[in-house]
C-alpha cells in the first residue's frame, strides 16, 4: 500500500499542526487542570485518531499516565495543544479556555479532515489484523440470551395459564337491535394463541443466540485461531456454525444437530421469511379435495416441526428440545468454555486460541473460573485507566 501518499495528503490537510516535540514545550498547566476544549467533543472515535497520529503521521507520543491512554503534543500557530485519549474520554486539551476555543475548533476540523482523507488505511490496518488474527471478538452473549430467556419466561406463563383454563368457558351475550346471542367462549384460546406467539419468537431468539454463541465455542474451545477462517464462519450457514463449536460426535449431539436444523428449517426459516418460507410453502393447489399445499409432507414424524402453511406448531416439545440443548452446553465438555464467554461475558482472544492457553483453560474448570476473574480485574483497571 502506497501508505507515503496518504500520509502527504493528511499532513497537508492539518496544516500548520505539527508535533510539539519538547518537553519544555509543555506547559504545566495541562496536568495541574481539566482544560477540555467544548471542540474536542466533535472529533471522530478515539481509535482513528490514534492510527492518524501514531501509525500514519508517526507523532511522538507522550505514553501512559494515570488516567491517561495516550497523548500527542501538538503545535497549532506557535502554541502547544493536546490531542488526548483520557478516562472521560478523547479530547482537545487548551492552555486558557477563554482564548484557545477558536483554535482548538480548527484544530478539530483539520483532523476531521485528515481522517477523512485517510479511509483507505484504516481499511489497510484492519485487513492486516484480520491476516494477522490479531483480534478480539465482542461478546454479546449474556444480553441475546436474557432476550431468549424473557421470552421463555412469557411463554412458560402463557402456556400455564392456558392450561389452567382448559375446558373452562364464559358466556357473553351479543345484543343486536332485534335479538340476544349468548356466545360461549374458551378461556383458555388466548394463552394458547399468546403461547405460540411467544414460543415462535423463543424460537426465533434461540438461532440468534447460538449464531453467535457458536463463533465463541469454536474459539475458545475449539481453537480456531484464522481471523481469516472466523470471518467466513461467521458468515456461514447455522449448521456449519454448530459443527465448528460442537466437534462431539455422539448420538446425543448428533440427534441434537438433526432436531434444531429440522426446527430451524421448518419453523424459523419459514417466520423469518414472512410466514411464506422460502421453498413453495406459500402455495397451495387446486384439486378435487379441496387446496392441497404444494409441499406435501410424506413423512410424517420428520416433518413434525412443519407449519404446514400456519403459524400453529407444537411449541412444547420444540421448547423442551431447545431446553435440552442448553442443558447440554451448560453441563457436558463444553461447561468451561460457556462459563468464559456466557458467564463471565468477556471478549474473546484469538490469540490465546492460536497459543493454546484456552485449551489450557478449558482443561478445569477451576483454573477458568480465577483467570476469568483475573481477567474482568484486568479490564476494569484499562477501563479506568488504572495503570
Amino acid at each position: 500500500m502506497e501508505i507515503q501518499s496518504y500520509k502527504s495528503k493528511a499532513l497537508k490537510i492539518l496544516s500548520p499542526i505539527q508535533p510539539a516535540i519538547k518537553a519544555v514545550e509543555i506547559p504545566d498547566i495541562f496536568f495541574r487542570v481539566d482544560c477540555r476544549s467544548k471542540a474536542g467533543y466533535q472529533l471522530p472515535v478515539y481509535y482513528l485518531v490514534y492510527f492518524l497520529f501514531a501509525d500514519l503521521l508517526e507523532f511522538p507520543n507522550l505514553g501512559k499516565f494515570e488516567k491517561i491512554a495516550w497523548s500527542f503534543p501538538i503545535d497549532y500557530k506557535g502554541k502547544t495543544f493536546l490531542v488526548e485519549y483520557r478516562k472521560m474520554g478523547l479530547g482537545i486539551f487548551v492552555q486558557n479556555l477563554a482564548t484557545d476555543e477558536t483554535a482548538a475548533e480548527e484544530i478539530v476540523r483539520k483532523i476531521n479532515g485528515a481522517v477523512k482523507s485517510a479511509r483507505p488505511f484504516y481499511d489497510y490496518i484492519a485487513a492486516e489484523a484480520i491476516k494477522k488474527s490479531n483480534l478480539n471478538v465482542n461478546n454479546n452473549n449474556r444480553k441475546l440470551f436474557a432476550r431468549f430467556n424473557f421470552l421463555l419466561e412469557q411463554y412458560k406463563t402463557e402456556s400455564g395459564l392456558a392450561a389452567f383454563s382448559r375446558n373452562k368457558y364464559e358466556t357473553k351475550t351479543e345484543v343486536t337491535k332485534f335479538s340476544k346471542v349468548a356466545n360461549s367462549l374458551s378461556l383458555s384460546y388466548k394463552h394458547d394463541e399468546k403461547a405460540n406467539w411467544y414460543a415462535i419468537s423463543c424460537v426465533e431468539a434461540f438461532f440468534s443466540w447460538t449464531e453467535h454463541l457458536f463463533i465463541h465455542l469454536a474459539i475458545i474451545a475449539e481453537g480456531l485461531a484464522d481471523g481469516e477462517m472466523i470471518t467466513r464462519l461467521i458468515e456461514a450457514e447455522w449448521k456449519d456454525k454448530f459443527r465448528a463449536a460442537i466437534t462431539d460426535t455422539s448420538k446425543t449431539a448428533v440427534k441434537f444437530l438433526d432436531e434444531l436444523l429440522l426446527v430451524r428449517q421448518q419453523l424459523r426459516n419459514f417466520v423469518a421469511h414472512g410466514a411464506f418460507g422460502k421453498e413453495g410453502n406459500a402455495f397451495s393447489f387446486h384439486s378435487k379435495t379441496g387446496a392441497v399445499p404444494v409441499i406435501v409432507n410424506y413423512k410424517r414424524q420428520r416433518n413434525r416441526f412443519s407449519l404446514q402453511g400456519g403459524l400453529v406448531f407444537n411449541d412444547g416439545e420444540t421448547i423442551a428440545l431447545i431446553g435440552g440443548f442448553i442443558m447440554y452446553l451448560q453441563t457436558g465438555s463444553l461447561k468451561p468454555a460457556m462459563f468464559y464467554t456466557q458467564e463471565s461475558d468477556l471478549p474473546t482472544i484469538v490469540p490465546y486460541a492460536a497459543n493454546g492457553f484456552y485449551q489450557a483453560l478449558c482443561d478445569d474448570m477451576e483454573t477458568m473460573e480465577r483467570y476469568c476473574y483475573e481477567l474482568q480485574q484486568q479490564l476494569d483497571d484499562a477501563a479506568n485507566m488504572d495503570w
